[in-house]
């Protein structure tokens, strides 16, 4: 118990990383990359105003001048008339703790080999602190352990998910699985797709995540501790499934969101409610991917991959003959009790699951009938990444190693690459010039709800696809990039990580962190970010109109400081991805 309550503390010490070292005042001067830098890494900081003499560099233990430097260009936003000055850092090649000095102004940074690694593992280690139905213990959890609450042994079928053989207000069991945000529900869609994007990662970097080790139960098994922690939501997953037709629930749910209170205080009913085709097929996809990743591990997880395979399967029967099963919870509203009030999670197009959920079941049977449905759902032109949108994913599954297609289905392959290419290409253009030297947030439509995930985050994976398909390093660069944006070098001076950096969010939207009564909020967890939709603008008062400022971390700012497990998954994937490529080169990422 000792080495363990030992292990957590420096873990916690690696995560908090500079808390402590730096002024506000200082922070919202200088933006930069929070956690780390890599020696081979471009590092540039931008100064907030027009700056045009030399900076310097100094050793933060020895005092020591290591660098000296002229100011870069002058950009001005793109939204107001605030000007920034590019600062490039790049000489500092070596590992080390240095300070950076403008205008007698003094900003701490890092430079390590392995400079993103104490950051995957937390954002990995945040779906721990998102187990539902279990006692998050303090070996594990430290100051945020609780008890287990939402066992979800005794959930009614709702009027909506009523069918013969489970009619309503039968009870069913559905335990386990992970909180989806910052509410106390679970939700099929966002599951699923939280774990294919991660799971889609694995299959690119296996070595790198087979070594990643995580502070949980199952951390002695010989299974990869990511895929430890994805088990713990797809046997869940599972349990949504009615074994009678295949269908699967589109989400387990309250009438209402709870309050911020604790889970174990919580009263209100729990349902399944309608099964719905985006769900189920979504459902397939992960099931068919989780089939083959699974069958290396049979020891600590017999028969799993085949009942994986098997529920893949009869999903996809169910969802060929429910083409039209979308979730709209208004309608729905209308025609049954009680009302559902929850996450929607609606989307009224399923080609993009069908396509996804087709190429997974080929990847694992080799069946032609598969490969012609996912031809037919085939996307025209390359999107990132999105639980409303998971071509991607297909895509992704595409560019697999080992999927092989027919001379007849060539054709399709290898436009789909083609189309990820073009959006890199295009994504990378100006992004030396732009407001902070990103390829994301140059753009009022960047800053939406959940920006920083679905925008930015997801930008930079489809980025590292299109980088290990041709090896172009400015590809990698503005990856890269776009981690610095999330860390820290951005219009707010935030790090959007919880736990992490010298400035971070300390009031997420997020129920388990308002209740547990303590300071510090759950770390590792990615924010929505700016939005200028502010959805919650009546609750909420926002610093700034420009679309990159729309932020405020506070508790109700459910539009712009919420946390999901979906952005975590474009985190964790991201960070882990990154550390394989830069760290001396732990995995071979090229695959022509």
């Amino acid at each position: 118990m000792e080495q363990i309550t030992s292990l957590l503390s420096i873990c916690a010490a690696i995560i908090l990383g500079f808390s402590g070292c730096s002024s506000q005042k200082n922070i919202s001067e200088i933006k930069l990359n929070q956690v780390g830098y890599y020696p081979q890494q471009e590092k540039v900081a931008i100064w907030e105003g027009k700056f045009s003499g030399s900076f310097k560099v100094i050793d933060a233990t020895t005092r020591e001048w290591v660098m000296e430097n002229k100011a870069g260009v002058n950009v001005v936003s793109p939204w107001n008339d605030k000007i920034r000055t590019q600062l490039d850092l790049s000489r500092i090649t070596y590992p080390g703790e240095f300070i950076l000095v403008v205008n007698n102004t003094e900003v701490p940074f890092r430079v390590a080999n392995q400079a993103l690694k104490p950051l995957a593992q937390a954002a990995f280690k945040a779906f721990y602190y998102q187990r539902t139905g279990m006692s998050i213990e303090q070996p594990y959890a430290g100051m945020w352990s609780r008890p287990a609450a939402h066992n979800d042994n005794r959930v009614l079928v709702h009027a909506s998910a009523a069918s013969q053989s489970r009619p309503e207000g039968t009870i069913i069991s559905s335990p386990g699985g992970w909180y989806d945000a910052g509410d106390y529900n679970k939700y099929v869609v966002n599951s699923a797709y939280s774990i294919g994007l991660i799971q889609a990662v694995c299959q690119m970097i296996p070595d790198y995540m087979a070594s990643l080790k995580l502070d949980i139960p199952e951390n002695t098994n010989d299974t990869p501790d990511v895929l430890d922690e994805m088990y713990y939501n797809l046997k869940w997953l599972l349990t949504m499934q009615d074994s009678v037709d295949g269908g699967v629930y589109h989400k387990l749910t309250t009438p209402d969101f709870e309050g911020f209170i604790k889970p174990i205080d919580c009263k209100q009913t729990r349902y399944v409610v309608q099964k719905s085709v985006t769900a189920t097929l979504d459902f397939a996809a992960v099931m068919a991917q989780s089939s083959r990743l699974f069958a290396a591990f049979q020891n600590d997880y017999p028969g799993f991959s085949e009942r994986a395979l098997q529920a893949s399967r009869q999903a996809f029967v169910w969802a060929q003959a429910n083409r039209d099963a979308f979730y709209k919870q208004n309608e729905l509203n209308e025609k049954y009790d009680p009302d559902i009030n929850t996450g929607a999670y609606g989307d009224i197009h399923a080609e993009d699951e069908f396509f996804w959920a087709a190429s997974e079941l080929y990847l694992a049977t080799g069946e032609n009938d598969y490969l012609q449905v996912a031809l037919k759902y085939a996307p025209q032109a390359y999107a990132v990444p999105s639980w409303g949108n998971v071509s991607a994913l297909g895509i992704f599954t595409w560019l697999t190693p080992g999927f092989s297609v027919s001379d007849a289905a060539a054709e399709t392959a290898s436009r789909l690459k083609e189309s990820l290419l073009a959006y890199c290409d295009h994504s990378v253009k100006a992004a030396e010039h732009s407001c902070f030297h990103s390829p994301f947030g140059n753009k009022p439509e960047d800053f939406f709800w959940g920006s920083l995930s679905e925008g930015c985050a997801n930008q930079a994976l489809s980025l590292l696809r299109g980088y290990a398909l041709t090896a172009k390093t400015e590809y990698l660069q503005n990856a890269m990039r776009n981690m610095d944006y999330l860390l820290g070098r951005n219009a707010t001076g935030y790090c959007y990580v919880t736990g992490m950096g010298t400035k971070s969010p300390m009031h997420p939207h997020h129920r388990l962190s308002a209740s547990d009564e303590v300071k510090d909020p759950l770390p590792g967890f990615l924010v929505g970010g700016p939005n200028r939709g502010k959805q919650d603008k009546a609750e909420v008062n926002y610093a700034s109109n420009a679309p990159d400022e729309c932020y405020s971390d506070t508790e109700p700012s459910y539009a712009s400081n919420e946390i999901a497990i979906n952005w975590n998954a474009s985190l964790a994937a991201l960070a882990a991805s990154l550390d394989a490529i830069l760290s001396d080169k732990l995995e071979k990422f090229i695959r022509n």
